[in-house]
Order: C-alpha cells, then structure tokens, then sequence
C-alpha cells in the first residue's frame, strides 16, 4: 500500500509539471513584452537615455506590490511581481506622455490666435498709413497726420496730481471774438469738482460736444487723453474727439483719432466704437475695400467686445461697402 502511495504521488508530480513549466513561459513572455516596450517608451520619451523618469503631478495611487525574493518566494510570484511593476510604470509614462501633448497643443492654439491679431493689426497699419495721404483736406500741411510706427508703444503715466483741477477749456479765438459764442460756453454747466479730475474734465467736453460747441470740446478731450493716457475716460474721450472732426468735418483729423485710439489704446472701452466709426469714414470718402479690411479687424480683434447694436451696424456698413 505504502509503495502504491509514493508511486501515485510521482505520477501526480510528473503530471502537474508540465503545467507549471507552461504558466512560467507565459509569464516570461509577458514580461520580455512589457519590458521591450518599457524601453521603446524610454527611448521615445528620453532621447538621450539619461534612463530617468519625470514624475507626473498626477500618478495613479502606489500599488502595495511585495519585493521579490523578501520574504523568499515562487519564480511565479517573482515574474508576476516584475509584470505589475512594468505595468505601472508604462501607465505613469503613458500619463505624462498625454499630459505633455495637451500643454504643446495649448501652445500652439495660444500662439496661433497671437499671431492672426498681431498680423491683422500690422495690416490695418500699413494701410491706414497710406490712406492717410489719400483723404480729403488737402489743404492741409502733409505733416498734420503722422501715422504711428507699426510697435504697439508704452504709455507712460501722468505725473501723479494732488491738488484737484476744475475741468474748463481755454476759450477759442472765436469765442473771444464772437460774444454770443463765449455767451453760448459760458452756459455750458461745469460738473462739481470730485477727487476724479479726469472724470470731471469729460464730463465738460461731453457736454460742450454735445451743446455742438466742437472747438472747445476738442480741447478739452486732447487734455484728457495727454494728461491722463491710463484713465479709463481717455479711450472715452479719443473716441469723442473724432466725432467731434468728423462733424465739423475735418475728415483727415478725425480718421488720424480714430486710429489713434485703436493703436494707442487697444484695450480701452471705446477703441471697437473707434474703428466702426473709421470705417464708416472710409465708406464715405469712396473708399469701401480699406472699409472692408477695418470691420475685417474688428470682427476678429474685438469680437467678444461688440455690443449688438455695433453688431447691427457692422452689418449695415458691410452690405454698403459689398464686402465679401
């Protein structure tokens, strides 16, 4: 009986062996397989095969894996280990690889809409500075519009003021000579004087511009936009100042503020009023193309901005200039 037993038992060994031997090939695939591909990885991401991994900022959670060989363990256990090991390894490479593809691709999206802006202002540029010689006023000297350079310029603060200034504008030669004219100024109401001078002086030339008294408007809004080139009012009152040359029709000056407002203060409130108004000139000096290319420049540079009301006017003044 004893020698039946032991004969069993062989029988059962030499059976169970050749299924042992099978599981430690597959796994020993698994593993020559993980780790070829662990280093196709290494080489693509490492050129220089420094051999060296970055660690991502956002890993998969540690996997609680037992060192091989601490305590003693089957050769099973052992490539089963290295097989986890690789796995996690190629899922935080995998990661970074992604992660890094997506940043490159915000780049490359972020520079592409920097640099379709920046070409459309150069554009409007290098048009608007051969436009400039074309308008009417030719009686004027060349030298009255000198089209800024093609940099966005620095604007440098005022001088900080501490004593608050009462918005008024010197009177004009002709309301020196004309009485009703100075009549007609001095009846303009001065707003009460606040803590906010360049407030205070807009409001004045607001009021003048809208009591139609231009000159004196004018210089009040070139006081506003010299003294105080960050204040949120001088975009307000560049805008105005061209509005106030195109009533009077001074079709030269007030193209040269319009653009000026655009190129000086491209962030200001009232820089898109100022390019529709530019366009709406162009228009009526026969000049629909350069038109075009303008409500082409605001569409792209100041869509987000663009009330509806604007909106409803760039549509007007597209179909009236036939743009494409």
């Amino acid at each position: 009986m004893r020698n039946y037993l032991m004969m069993a038992t062989m029988l059962a060994g030499i059976g169970l062996a050749p299924g042992v031997a099978h599981a430690q090939s597959a796994i020993a695939g698994r593993v020559d397989r993980l780790e070829s591909e662990m280093r196709a990885v290494q080489r693509k991401v490492f050129p220089g095969g420094s051999g060296q991994y970055v660690q991502p900022d956002i890993s998969p959670p540690e996997a609680n894996t037992t060192l091989p060989g601490s305590p003693a363990s089957s050769p099973v256990t052992d490539l089963e280990a290295r097989v986890s090991a690789l796995e996690s390894q190629i899922t935080v490479m995998t990661g970074q690889i992604e992660t890094t593809q997506h940043r490159v691709q915000q780049l490359e999206d972020g520079f592409s809409a920097y640099k379709r802006t920046t070409d459309a202002r150069l554009k409007l540029i290098e048009e608007s500075a051969s436009q400039a010689s074309a308008t009417s006023g030719a009686a004027e000297p060349e030298s009255a519009v000198s089209m800024p350079p093609a940099t966005r310029p620095s604007v440098k603060p005022a001088a900080p003021i501490t004593k608050p200034v009462t918005p008024a504008a010197k009177p004009s030669a002709s309301a020196a000579k004309d009485p009703l004219r100075a009549k007609k100024v001095a009846a303009v109401e001065k707003p009460p004087v606040t803590d906010d001078p360049a407030e205070d002086s807009y409001l004045y030339g607001y009021r003048l511009w809208q009591a139609k008294l231009y000159p004196e408007a004018e210089a009040v809004f070139q006081k506003v936009v010299a003294t105080y080139p960050t204040h949120k009012r001088a975009s307000y009152a560049q805008n105005l100042l061209g509005r106030s040359y195109l009533e009077e029709g001074n079709v030269r000056a007030a193209m040269q503020s319009f653009y000026d407002n655009f190129h000086k203060m491209p962030d200001g409130d009232r820089a898109p009023d100022s390019l529709s108004y530019l366009a709406q000139t162009l228009i009526k000096i026969d000049k629909p193309a350069k038109a075009c290319e303008v409500y082409g420049v605001l569409d792209q540079v100041y869509s987000a901005k663009i009330s509806e009301a604007m909106k409803a006017e760039i549509v007007r003044g597209r179909a009236q200039a036939q743009c494409k």
